[in-house]
């Protein structure tokens, strides 16, 4: 089941790529999302979107209300959104309830001193001007951020929920669907992000061009001048590094013409090139890699040799791999779940664990409310931490607290998308058989 976002056209709604309305320096507002609607196989479409809402989830105390806030948002129960510095607003009503409630997600702002770091080093850097205007938000663009110690994406605790609800949840279901459409809109338009933070996309783009009109003005008066003093070299920050190396295309380089007479006894051409390519690739990750993003070793052999197979799809070394590890018939669907879900995803494949019965009980309920058509619920099986729904769907909860989709094909089941966050969410991403 797929959605795509969709905006009504009554009442003067718009379409995506519309300019809202409001003045954009100190708010701007976006009319009421039609309902039924969503894109890509998340909740939100971009990583910066799904880093929001992953913000909000870690604070909440109660599941069920972001499972409901979940479904307002879908419905279209939230009106007309309002970003402005430091918060997020919006009516969100229940269904049956005629007068909204007043809702308030709050969003802490930058300091002045840390729009200037970090100002200071986007002025600098042209490319992250242009991925900001092409309303992209690249990573390297939030690393310059916490290169100059400002956080951009709000972290654990940085949004506080209100509203006038007699909940007393945090947040509670309203205040959880404004949440989730604005990472609607974030999706769309980064500068939604930074007006929330403090500063509109015209105010920022207006300084941009002050400071690099200033550095050029610095530049040319360097540049006649004989030298530069020792104390103004030293104060000047540090060069930045190299960016990380681009992307690797093609084949990697084939060893068996190179070593055509020259083999060792015992030595695989082919298998030897498999682990140097490896190699190569797992270096180059280490190169790439931040502070936030180590590379561990695979927990056990068997993964290792999944993860070798998956880098190489196409080679005889894959099906030596799965001879050698004595499982050979399961390594095709444990290289699907790596393509899914790296480790993780291999070691569900296999998981048989108890989880806790009121997890149970709750996602039971939840994916037959999920599958149900018509009105009418399908039947929901649970052993472990698998369910299977109707005769062809399961989703099973992984050691990691996230779910994971399976289709049955050719009596196997078969791993079908990559893991969510929530059992509703992996059974309606599963494709259509």
């Amino acid at each position: 089941m797929d959605f795509d976002i969709e905006y009504d056209e009554a009442d003067d709604e718009r379409e995506p790529d519309d300019e809202p309305t409001a003045d954009e320096r100190r708010a701007r507002s976006f009319p009421r999302l039609a309902p039924g609607r969503r894109v890509g196989r998340k909740f939100a479409d971009t990583w910066w979107g799904n880093a929001w809402i992953e913000s909000m989830e870690r604070t909440a105390l109660d599941p069920e209300q972001l499972r409901k806030g979940r479904r307002y948002a879908f419905a279209g129960q939230v009106g007309t959104i309002t970003v402005s510095p430091g918060r997020i607003s919006a009516g969100v009503h229940d269904g049956d309830q005629y007068t909204p409630h007043d809702t308030v997600v709050r969003v802490g702002t930058l300091a002045a001193a840390e729009w200037d770091r970090l100002l200071d080093r986007v002025a600098v850097k042209a490319g992250h001007i242009a991925a900001l205007l092409d309303r992209d938000m690249p990573h390297d663009l939030v690393q310059t951020a916490d290169d100059a110690g400002v956080r951009l994406l709000p972290g654990y605790g940085d949004l506080d929920p209100e509203c006038d609800c007699p909940s007393w949840d945090h947040p509670c279901r309203h205040a959880a669907a404004l949440a989730y459409q604005a990472a609607w809109l974030l999706d769309r338009d980064p500068f939604v992000l930074l007006l929330m933070r403090g500063r509109g996309e015209a105010e920022l783009m207006a300084d941009l061009r002050r400071r690099n009109a200033r550095r050029s003005v610095a530049t040319d008066a360097a540049d006649e001048a004989a030298g530069t003093p020792a104390e103004q070299a030293y104060a000047a920050p540090p060069a930045a590094l190299p960016a990380p190396p681009g992307p690797v295309t093609g084949e990697p380089l084939a060893l068996a013409p190179l070593l055509a007479g020259h083999e060792a006894p015992g030595i695989d051409a082919e298998a030897l090139g498999v682990l140097a390519a490896d190699a190569a690739h797992r270096a180059r990750h280490l190169l790439a890699a931040t502070r936030a993003e180590p590379l561990a070793p695979e927990p056990d052999a068997w993964c290792d040799a999944v993860r070798l197979a998956a880098r190489m799809p196409r080679s005889a070394s894959a099906g030596r791999l799965g001879e050698a590890s004595g499982r050979a018939a399961d390594l095709p669907r444990a290289v699907k779940a790596w393509d899914y879900a790296g480790a993780a995803g291999v070691d569900v494949v296999d998981a048989v664990f108890s989880p806790p019965r009121e997890l149970v009980a709750r996602s039971t309920e939840a994916l037959r409310e999920a599958g149900g058509v018509d009105g009418a619920a399908p039947e929901v099986k649970n052993w472990r931490n698998r369910w299977t729904v109707g005769r062809d769907a399961q989703v099973r909860y992984g050691r990691d607290g996230r779910w994971y989709p399976f289709r049955r094909r050719a009596g196997q089941w078969w791993p079908a998308g990559p893991p969510g966050p929530d059992p509703a969410d992996a059974l309606l991403d599963l494709p259509q058989s």
